[in-house]
């Protein structure tokens, strides 16, 4: 990124929802840091009172970022706070991803991480492994606990629909020659479980 004065930088600003602070107040210090580090202000992104924890669906300044950001309208996106990008660090992980993506930068005021500077690449980086590492404990977890539902006769996966009188449909329908997906189709079952039934 050119840290330089000809250097582009978007503000993208979630405010706190709170009352006593205001959107004016987050912007004239995010407007401050862009002055200090010679970023023009091509763009500016408010959402009042909407919730970092909802879809982007339901957040159209955060979905106009994500297009814009496609376009690669600005090479740095400052926020106010990291609880405006989501409520995770799996929620700032994906974010962080898809501006790497794009090699645009990101500036979050009240955390101090900066993505322009070695230090907050580096911080970046510690985030990255530290959900890989929650990843990998949520997927031990889960297989611990098949294996202990297993082992006390617990059957994994969706309840089957395969009981006697859909088997003996299966076989009836096929002995007047209805093909195996037609079959599967009018039973709404799956093609596999047709074959399943028919070797049985």
């Amino acid at each position: 990124m050119n840290a330089g004065p000809q250097a582009e930088a978007c503000r993208y600003l979630l405010p706190r929802s709170t009352i006593h602070q205001t959107v004016e107040n987050q912007l004239q210090d995010l407007r401050a840091v862009a002055e200090r580090n010679g970023w023009r202000v091509v763009a500016q992104l408010c959402e009042s009172g909407i919730s970092g924890a909802k879809g982007r669906d339901q957040r159209s300044g955060f979905d106009e970022l994500q297009r814009r950001a496609v376009r690669r309208d600005f090479d740095v996106v400052m926020v106010w706070a990291i609880d405006r990008i989501g409520r995770s660090v799996m929620d700032l992980l994906r974010f962080m991803q898809d501006l790497h993506a794009l090699n645009i930068d990101l500036f979050v005021l009240q955390q101090a991480l900066d993505s322009t500077t070695p230090s907050g690449r580096m911080t970046f980086g510690i985030f990255a492994s530290l959900a890989e590492y929650e990843r990998g404990l949520l997927r031990e977890r889960i297989i611990a606990g098949q294996r202990r539902a297993v082992s006390q006769g617990t059957k994994i996966g969706r309840p089957s629909k395969m009981n006697e009188a859909v088997k003996i449909s299966v076989r009836m329908l096929r002995e007047r020659g209805v093909g195996i997906k037609e079959i599967a189709k009018k039973l709404e079952i799956g093609v596999g479980s047709v074959y399943n039934c028919l070797r049985a």
